[in-house]
């Protein structure tokens, strides 16, 4: 194997539905890193998400124009990967297969499906790589994990797996031993909520943070199924008014009309009572997920990890809502937290690996 050349310089794009994260890396070390915000006015112009690359693109070369970052300076150009066809973890070449599903059957329209477009489309400018690292829709399941309960309906793999598998790798680094060698139950906590069971490198379970695991500042996670069939059915609400409920409008916003943990810390703060159940029982049913994993490992689980933007990096409250999980799960293993993303290194480093011969970068084909 080739040592990892500490000076390959890496584009990194993040697309959100309102925002476009920028970085620039050279080796492990970030450079450069901005966030651009869309008006959404712009953006409405745009019939479907896929079809904003353009627009983002020409933002992307502007900002990198102003800070004096030149193009055909890097090795390589990373992008968030999207919504693709169930696939193994890793680093991937994007090629044409991988553009078209993404624009023409994507399993769900989702603003990371612009990531692999519009890196492609920058890197083809200079005729360098172009990757892909750890998408969404990794699938590492066992087939025992796939069964629902409903013949019809089968568990998916979609979650943060590209956060998760970061924070497994640096658990695993500080442990001093590989991934390979560990168990981990490791939780993402964002704007949705992934709680995943690592058993030896392979991802072997996880909530879908779409509609499974706890809720979370904007998503209501499980539901009790016969009372949703009843709201479903009630004639008050159409299918997509139903989808937004439940992604959107559901969790900490539906119950105390702001998705900003800091805010719900701040009423906290000043007694709000109901703000205090509502945001303990979060911590409640992150803490049951953390539980259940637990049975999917046998109970053999070296580390918990926690991460994320809601891993407590901002303000007393919120290390002590990390500390309200712990409580309840450290019997199992013990807890190691890494506020903030690292998302945006994640992929650097994917492409790094790639580009250095640590990792053998992946072909898709869906």
């Amino acid at each position: 194997m080739n040592m990892v050349k500490k000076d390959y310089k890496i584009l990194v794009i993040n697309p959100g539905s309102t925002s476009t994260a920028v970085a620039v890396y050279e080796g492990e070390n970030e450079i450069f890193f901005e966030t651009i915000r869309h008006n959404t006015d712009e953006l409405k112009k745009y019939k479907h998400l896929i079809d904003q690359n353009q627009f983002r693109e020409q933002v992307i070369l502007r900002l990198l124009e102003q800070k004096g970052i030149i193009l055909t300076g890097f090795d390589a150009i990373v992008g968030r990967g999207g919504v693709l066809s169930p696939l193994q973890s890793g680093t991937y070449k994007i090629n044409q297969y991988m553009l078209d599903e993404l624009r023409e059957r994507p399993r769900v329209e989702h603003a990371s499906n612009l990531g692999a477009q519009i890196a492609y489309e920058l890197a083809e400018k200079i005729k360098i790589p172009s990757f892909i690292v750890d998408p969404v829709a990794v699938d590492e399941f066992n087939p025992i994990a796939r069964i629902s309960g409903m013949p019809e309906i089968q568990r998916e793999s979609l979650s943060h797996a590209l956060s998760s598998k970061a924070a497994a790798r640096r658990a695993a680094k500080e442990i001093g031993k590989s991934y390979q060698e560990l168990n981990l139950i490791v939780v993402h906590l964002g704007g949705g909520i992934s709680v995943s069971a690592h058993q030896k490198g392979k991802m072997i379970d996880v909530n879908d943070a779409s509609s499974e695991g706890p809720f979370s500042p904007e998503r209501t996670g499980s539901l009790p199924v016969q009372p949703l069939m009843k709201m479903c059915y009630s004639g008050q609400y159409s299918l997509p008014e139903m989808r937004k409920k439940i992604m959107g409008q559901g969790g900490i916003v539906a119950y105390l009309g702001t998705n900003n943990t800091l805010e719900v810390e701040e009423a906290i703060s000043k007694g709000d009572k109901k703000a205090k159940l509502i945001y303990q029982a979060m911590a409640y049913q992150i803490a049951k997920n953390i539980g259940e994993m637990a049975t999917v490992l046998k109970g053999k689980v070296h580390q918990i990890v926690i991460t994320g933007n809601g891993a407590g990096d901002k303000g007393a409250l919120g290390k002590t809502f990390v500390n309200w999980i712990r409580e309840r799960v450290e019997f199992i293993a013990p807890v190691i937290v890494y506020p903030g993303s690292e998302e945006m290194k994640a992929l650097a480093l994917g492409g790094i690996r790639a580009l250095s011969g640590e990792e053998k970068s992946k072909n898709y084909y869906g």
